[in-house]
């Protein structure tokens, strides 16, 4: 059956409409994440997904070919670790629908299966429930807590840590 999600990294030509979608979704990320909102700060966002240490990807949906979110693949370790760190948002209007589950699950494949990676793992601020859900319907389980772990919009936040493995990876 064919996915109702396709994903593929980002591209110059996604920034304005990215851009837009993000701007009409301010509700819904925060205070959760601050993704770009003009084109200076996606021109950033472009250039740190770089490929090998980071990589960005849109998932659309398929029928409209609507932005629903934005997958990403951060700090990319090769050697004796092939790991990387997720961050994921969707976007207002698309929630609700399972589109950000299917678009997560198509990265951690792709991750596993393309990029020869072993482990993925996705840190969450503890009162982002529909986040924490998304990673338990996927197979992902928790590891940890860390206290004040990520700087967003000024403020350190707490984050639990949830992790899949290839091998335990169903996809």
């Amino acid at each position: 059956m064919l996915s109702p999600v396709t994903i593929r990294p980002v591209q110059a030509s996604d920034g304005a409409e990215l851009v837009t979608a993000n701007l009409a979704s301010i509700d819904l990320h925060e205070p959760w994440v601050s993704p770009c909102r003009d084109h200076a700060s996606f021109l950033g966002y472009l250039a740190r997904c770089d490929g090998e240490r980071s990589m960005g990807f849109i998932a659309r949906e398929r029928e409209s070919g609507r932005i629903i979110g934005v997958v990403n693949l951060n700090e990319i370790v090769r050697g004796f670790f092939q790991s990387a760190y997720m961050g994921y948002y969707g976007m207002a209007g698309m929630n609700g629908r399972g589109l950000m589950r299917e678009a997560v699950g198509l990265v951690v494949t792709h991750a596993f299966r393309d990029l020869g990676l072993h482990r993925v793992e996705a840190n969450i601020q503890p009162a982002n429930q529909p986040s924490r859900t998304l990673v338990q319907r996927l197979g992902f389980r928790q590891e940890g807590f860390s206290p004040r772990y990520l700087k967003i919009n000024g403020e350190w936040r707490d984050h639990e840590r949830w992790a899949v493995l290839a091998d335990e990876w169903k996809g």
